[in-house]
């Protein structure tokens, strides 16, 4: 047992890894902050359904929701540059960093995902809601602005929740375009010293505290939404 795992060796790997949980980090983060942005566009896109651009955001949205994480980053990683540099004349496969296509496929993928989370939650909302709003002499925008998009976040925050924490696991794929994250900081490091069972478990650790952190967040600030089960004293 203390060839295969060392409590020492684990140990002095762990602020070795932590470090580098940064990298996920920042993906999550641009992820989450550009990816609500694209999927409110796209959301008012389907809600309007805008010629062409509705067509368009379906055969995207249903290629996002269809294809792994891993085969996007790729396309995104191999194919940009290959669309891009013979147009622009660049070579941005070089001149941008790997985060940057890690950056671009997790809005994309984002986007995507939370457009459907968003349409589905507006959706969600009774019809009797914005005639409601209507008949006390509101106008469409501040019904929306005042019932239906209240509403709405409340439906929405279980699903975000989850996929939040489905986009923080997903980022530990960056390794593999040559991010350096947690993940590819414990292959190296079992790469160089031969033990690799101590650094996983510490990535392991770190995304179990994160998940479970995150989901006890989104339920304390669900049951703070959730107002037809607060109890009136």
């Amino acid at each position: 047992m203390g060839d295969l795992f060392s409590i020492d060796r684990f140990l002095d790997e762990i602020p070795v890894l932590l470090p580098y949980l940064i990298e996920n980090l920042k993906v999550l983060l641009w992820a989450t902050v550009f990816g609500v942005i694209l999927g409110l566009l796209i959301t008012a896109v389907r809600m309007k359904k805008i010629p062409v651009l509705y067509q368009a955001t379906v055969v995207y949205i249903s290629f996002m929701r269809v294809t792994p994480m891993l085969v996007q980053l790729m396309l995104i990683y191999y194919g940009l540059p290959a669309f891009i540099d013979p147009v622009l004349g660049t070579n941005i496969s070089r001149e941008w960093p790997p985060i940057l296509f890690a950056y671009t496929t997790f809005i994309l993928n984002q986007g995507a995902f939370l457009s459907s989370i968003f349409y589905g939650a507006i959706k969600g909302v009774p019809k009797e809601q914005f005639e409601a709003g209507l008949s006390v002499g509101m106008t469409k925008l501040q019904t929306f602005r005042r019932i239906i998009a209240p509403m709405a976040v409340r439906i929405a925050l279980p699903p975000f929740g989850t996929d939040f924490v489905g986009v923080f696991h997903n980022a530990s794929l960056v390794y593999v375009i040559g991010v350096v994250d947690i993940m590819g900081r414990a292959k190296s490091i079992g790469s160089a010293t031969g033990h690799v069972l101590e650094a996983y478990v510490i990535v392991a650790l770190v995304f179990i505290i994160f998940s479970l952190a995150t989901r006890a967040v989104f339920g304390y600030v669900g049951k703070k939404l959730d107002y037809a089960n607060v109890k009136v004293r």
